[in-house]
């Protein structure tokens, strides 16, 4: 059965919250204009219509879910990104997979903030409700999913199309005008991730929270009130920045524990472009800080807190409309929203530049000019310098729209982004990024008084000696020869020490007072984090068995067989050196739901093409049953862990269980697994599981059969091991039968060595049941050797053996070392605390405005 119901309700209320976000922007600008009682009415009108919006905005929200949680695969929506497998909490992801999940995201933070700025500033509601109803009202369009027919033109694409709707020329429809799929094509196997349940809304709230001083800046220009705009406004800007920055580093520590790439940042076209709005908007910050004393601050910000605005709409343009290709593992399919998403950046964009010059002689000019020992003068360097970083990474990303608009006008271009984006980048920005440290640190200082034209730059001599000192000691240390790493060095720890002295003299006078220092010294201690984990990070899984990965794939086999000397073959059961651990792949796992932790793989049977597994013995963990023989659990068959055992030299061992997903609709995702340290991380992936690369459903090649007749003691050499024939006892109980007082079976125990002293164990099993004879084999996955009893000559004492043997089972795993990676995420959380440390001191004073 069809639900349409569920989407009919969907797409009315889409169509009603834009209606009333439309009307609400119009009842607020009648506010505006109108006078005593007229202004009130218009108001009341106004915030009714809002809160409709909101009320319809939950019941579109509802109304996907519902369809995606209930599986209703006749939807586009729920084919496209669910499937019946799926988890609750990967199918909230799926929420936001898509285009429209993730617009509907937008405008739901979108629809609280303009609740929450209702009810906070009442003087300033009229004016800057009108301009983020406004914009509501285009960001609602985009899910509008309307057709006008007599033009022909769509507005939006609706969440709520049934399958036959969005893909009207499949055959099927002609033969099953109702057909439902029994499955949907699942979420994208990387975002079967937990960070992608929190990091887009996270991520979405920054971007949403990047309108707040964008409408309280056009209510200041329209109204007037052109330095008033920026108390209300700066507390607004500090908290977007906290989360914002939040979202990204979400964002790159699920790039850390999912992709394989061997890092948190790869300058993909889609990271810069959310990172670009955050430098923006931190810019903005200290301008806006330095509004009181200096008019030209108030210029900057006028210009930076628009352009953050702005490009967080042009982040949207080039995540959605398509043009970046292949250029970013991020970017969504275009859905014919390109110019709808154009009009929605073109108009506020022209609306705010009009605005601004509209209003740019009314600014308030500066009576003198800035000099070195003026703290407004090191803001705007600051700024200036987030401003060039945040221009040269917009520039390098936007390749393909130079390539776009030169094809627009007839012209062929071929712009290609650089090879190597993350050496392009890194090699400008890390000079950036080493200035911004510098600047921090004087900033800091003037700004609290401590350098002064009758001190001059004295107070900073210390720091910059300790600094010094500091990097001579970690240059040794750490052999650090790279001109730009060293001066990198420098500069961060300059700018811990000196940040860190002014915080705790801050912290001493009053702790709201610290959030800007702290920020900086998080800001420091995550450059020193990145240039260690990222300029220092080594291979640690150097191939030293002489066994040869790949002669022939050029993957392997370039940059003199760079490859094949970086990644180390395990095979099962036997130990490798990695570094000062001992690895052992310790076997493949799978994860039963409703279970923690992973569970061997051959104890189960997987049921293919299902989610169901059934176990082949009595499962057991801690001493609780957790499935009997036959039982049937439900499990994630398309995610196969290996354990890898790193044991040290004082014979600690951890596990490590990375993770292949083979997923036949969408093809192979590679995730890591991370060994924490305090000083560094083993960053470890399985790169080759030639089992799991071959053809589904292969078997196993076994050799010919081999016999031989051997006595306690004697030795087998089979499979490059050693098996020595140890005993030949009469067992009681045997797996699977059960023996009757005339029924007798005996068990051949072969004690197996292999490479590093490494021990295993062959136990076939002689059955005489009911006067019948059976004789099971034996098979060892870590040796690669199916062995079986042939005969008994009890005079004699001997026992016939016959054996198979094929590939032990191998994985080839890279590793990397990655020190004092610590520091980023230590750092990063110290700018989000500081952020917010500001923010709430300027809270206070914003309500009363």
């Amino acid at each position: 059965m069809i639900h349409e119901t569920i989407g009919s309700v969907g797409h009315l209320f889409v169509i009603i919250s834009f209606v009333t976000a439309l009307l609400a922007t119009f009842a607020y600008f009648k506010s505006t204009q109108a006078t005593n009682e007229l202004e009130n009415d218009w108001k009341i009108t106004a915030r009714l219509l809002f809160g409709l919006h909101f009320i319809a905005v939950l019941v579109v929200a509802a109304s996907l879910f519902v369809i995606i949680y209930n599986h209703y695969f006749e939807y586009h929506y729920a084919f496209t990104h669910s499937s019946l497998q799926l988890p609750t909490m990967f199918m909230i992801s799926c929420y936001w997979e898509g285009q429209e999940g993730s617009f509907l995201l937008w405008i739901f933070w979108q629809a609280i903030l303009g609740l929450l700025l209702m009810i906070k500033n009442p003087k300033w509601e009229s004016p800057v409700m009108s301009v983020f109803a406004l914009v509501q009202t285009f960001l609602t369009s985009m899910i509008l999913g309307v057709i006008i027919p007599w033009i022909d033109l769509k507005i939006g694409s609706s969440p709520f199309l049934l399958l036959r709707e969005a893909q009207p020329d499949l055959p099927v429809w002609s033969m099953q005008p109702n057909f439902i799929p029994k499955d949907g094509r699942g979420l994208n196997p990387l975002l079967q991730n937990y960070w992608m349940v929190i990091h887009p809304p996270t991520l979405f709230l920054g971007f949403a929270l990047t309108l707040v001083p964008f409408a309280y800046l056009m209510a200041g220009l329209w109204k007037k009130q052109l330095t008033e705009w920026v108390k209300p406004a700066l507390p607004w800007a500090l908290f977007g920045a906290g989360i914002l920055g939040i979202g990204i580093m979400m964002g790159a520590y699920w790039a850390y524990e999912t992709l394989n790439f061997g890092g948190y940042w790869n300058w993909d076209p889609v990271e810069n472009a959310s990172f670009v709005p955050w430098l923006v908007l931190l810019g903005a910050i200290h301008t806006m800080i330095a509004i009181k004393t200096s008019s030209s601050a108030l210029k900057t910000s006028i210009i930076l807190v628009i352009a953050a605005f702005i490009l967080v709409l042009y982040s949207t343009f080039l995540n959605r409309s398509g043009i970046l290709g292949n250029a970013s593992v991020h970017s969504f399919t275009d859905l014919g929203l390109s110019g709808q998403l154009l009009l929605y950046m073109g108009t506020f964009l022209l609306g705010a530049i009009g605005m601004s010059i509209y209003r740019w002689k009314d600014l308030p000019k500066d009576a003198k000019e800035l000099g070195t020992y003026n703290r407004e003068f090191w803001v705007f360097v600051g700024a200036a310098v987030l401003g060039l970083s945040a221009f040269q990474l917009t520039f390098t990303t936007s390749i393909p729209v130079y390539n776009k608009i030169a094809e627009a006008f007839g012209i062929l271009s071929n712009i290609a982004l650089p090879a190597d984006q993350a050496e392009h980048y890194s090699k400008i920005q890390i000079w950036i990024f080493l200035a911004v440290a510098i600047l921090s640190a004087i900033g800091q200082y003037v700004w609290w008084g401590k350098i002064k034209e009758s001190t001059s730059f004295k107070p900073l001599v210390s720091p910059a000696l300790a600094a010094t000192l500091l990097s001579v000691l970690f240059i040794n240390i750490g052999k650090i020869y790279t001109l730009p790493y060293i001066a990198l060095l420098w500069s961060s720890l300059f700018a811990v020490l000196a940040n860190f002295k002014i915080m705790w003299f801050l912290i001493r006078q009053r702790f709201s007072l610290a959030g800007g220092a702290m920020a900086h010294v998080g800001l420091a201690v995550m450059l020193i984090g990145i240039l260690f984990s990222a300029g220092y990070s080594k291979v640690v899984s150097l191939n030293r068995s002489g066994f040869a990965i790949s002669t022939k794939v050029e993957d392997f086999t370039k940059n003199d067989n760079k490859e094949n000397k970086e990644n180390l073959p395990l095979w099962l059961g036997q130990g490798a050196q990695m570094q000062d651990y001992l690895v052992t792949y310790k076997g493949r796992r799978i994860e039963v739901r409703g279970q923690k932790g992973f569970f061997n793989k051959n104890d189960f049977e997987i049921i293919e093409g299902d989610f169901h597994a059934v176990a082949l013995k009595n499962i057991e963990r801690d001493g609780v049953k957790i499935a009997t023989k036959g039982d049937t659990v439900t499990v994630e068959p398309e995610n196969t862990y290996y354990e890898l055992e790193f044991k040290n030299e004082e014979g600690k061992a951890v596990s490590l269980f990375p993770r292949w997903q083979v997923n036949p609709k969408m093809g192979t995702a590679i995730s890591p697994d991370v060994k924490h340290a305090w000083n560094h991380d083993i960053y470890t992936y399985v790169s080759l599981d030639p089992r799991l690369a071959a053809e589904a459903g292969s078997e196993k090649q076994w050799s010919q059969t081999e016999n031989q007749t051997v006595t306690t003691g004697d030795t087998l050499f089979i499979n490059d091991f050693v098996a020595i024939l140890k005993e030949v006892a009469r067992v009681t109980n045997v797996d699977g039968v059960e023996l009757g007082a005339n029924d007798a079976a005996v068990q051949a125990n072969f004690q197996v060595l292999g490479k590093n002293s490494q021990q295993f164990t062959l136990s076939p099993i002689f059955v005489i049941k009911g006067g019948m004879v059976a004789m099971p084999a034996f098979e060892s996955e870590e040796t690669g050797i199916k062995i079986k009893f042939t005969g008994i000559n009890p005079q004699s004492q001997e026992f016939g053996f016959a054996w198979n043997t094929t590939q032990q089972e191998l994985i080839v795993v890279k590793a990397l070392e990655k020190p004092y990676i610590n520091l980023v995420w230590i750092g990063s959380i110290l700018i989000f605390i500081g952020l917010f440390i500001a923010s709430y001191r300027r809270m206070k004073p914003a309500t009363a405005a």
